[in-house]
């Protein structure tokens, strides 16, 4: 069963100080995002090595989060099928981009999730569904660089 899913996203400039791009120096990276559906729009600019703006979000912190929720999402279907109760996942995702003459390209991600699971049984299966949720992460099969796993499991205590 092959079905084609498209994706509309629009991005939209608004670094213009009023001399466009001029020079180097005389416009900003800021750039909105946007989709048809979601309400919020996500501030971009580019990374602050590039001359943009910390406070918004750059292209490669939204690979590395696109990374980080997909695996999430399969993660939680394949436990939610196999009968592992999964009460709590943050995961503290990393990146590294090489610079290069030619531009720059990113030599790994690697994913750190913190699962916490309802019952000490669940923890091995738990453990073992990273494997197959990497398999099944759509944004992980279409990059060409490694995406690793450094997950950690644990087991929900009983409150009192």
């Amino acid at each position: 069963m092959n079905r084609d899913h498209t994706y509309a996203t629009v991005v939209t400039w608004t670094g213009d100080r009023g001399t466009g791009t001029s020079g180097y120096r005389d416009y900003a990276r800021d750039h909105e995002l946007s989709a048809d559906g979601p309400a919020a729009v996500i501030p971009g600019s580019s990374d602050p090595a590039f001359r943009g703006d910390a406070s918004r979000w750059n292209p490669e912190q939204l690979l590395v989060g696109a990374l980080s929720q997909c695996h999430m999402l399969s993660y939680l279907h394949l436990c939610a099928v196999n009968g592992v109760v999964v009460t709590a996942y943050v995961d503290r995702a990393g990146g590294t981009m090489a610079q290069t003459a030619a531009g720059g390209h990113f030599t790994e991600v690697v994913l750190r999730p913190e699962v916490t699971v309802a019952a000490p049984e669940m923890a091995e299966k738990a453990a073992a569904l990273h494997a197959d949720a990497h398999k099944a992460c759509f944004i992980a099969s279409s990059v060409n660089f490694p995406v690793r796993h450094e997950p950690q499991i644990r087991v929900a205590t009983p409150s009192s």
